[in-house]
């Protein structure tokens, strides 16, 4: 340590940003921050990595303390670490977002942090460079989806094309031509489709469909063409 000592230390923390879906809406996982500096207000959930962890299990295990899910898809995309960022001490946060089917766990969320999922284009002020974490979020994820099936996570294991359609516009923020997209998406042949219907919406219904993941591996350029579509 003795060659270190002329360096100053600083805290390193990671901080979830966890998108979710319901099948209508695109959303983001908040919590009310129960300490100082700006208690009471919005926020990532985050927190220290400690000494026997790398940033990937502490990030992990935040997420899991918070879900109660273990497992969650989940990329570290950005370091944030601006002198000025958090008021208290020099910290250095490495920002991880995570692709969460809602319904797997709504029923799980730890009560302890007030968690509460919001949609994207309502999401209130968040504390320190937090809001700007969860943009650059949002344009990681957009190419990366472009290149990788990923928005899949966001969705039931069943899902039908009106629930793709809907989380596609949001990610992409575009308006798709619906019966377009879905005799594109069709033709990847990345979809399994299902015998039985979802009726909830309609009463002709919409037929529930898988993803096949080994054809996936088979044709990563059929769903390439298909995003350069869009």
């Amino acid at each position: 340590m003795s060659a270190y000592k002329e360096h100053s230390r600083l805290l390193l923390a990671v901080d979830c940003i966890i998108f979710g879906f319901d099948g209508r809406s695109l959303k983001l996982l908040i919590i009310e921050r129960g300490m100082m500096p700006e208690k009471g207000k919005w926020s990532l959930m985050g927190g220290f990595v400690q000494e026997n962890e790398n940033t990937n299990d502490a990030a992990s295990r935040i997420l899991t303390h918070l879900t109660g899910l273990k497992d969650i898809y989940m990329e570290q995309y950005q370091v944030f670490g601006e002198p000025g960022r958090d008021p208290l001490a020099r910290t250095v946060s490495v920002a991880y977002y995570a692709l969460i089917d809602i319904g797997k766990y709504e029923n799980q969320l730890s009560k302890e942090y007030k968690a509460e999922w919001v949609s994207l284009d309502r999401v209130p002020e968040l504390i320190f460079d937090h809001d700007e974490m969860v943009k650059a979020a949002k344009e990681h994820l957009r190419y990366k989806a472009a290149l990788h099936p990923i928005l899949f996570e966001l969705l039931p294991e069943r899902f039908t094309i009106p629930q793709i359609a809907s989380l596609f516009e949001q990610v992409y923020n575009v308006e798709l031509d619906r019966p377009n997209f879905m005799r594109k998406l069709r033709s990847t042949g990345l979809l399994v489709k299902q015998s039985d219907k979802d009726k909830d919406g309609s009463k002709r219904g919409a037929h529930y469909y898988v993803l096949n993941r080994d054809m996936y591996k088979e044709k990563v350029t059929s769903f390439l063409n298909f995003m350069t579509q869009l």
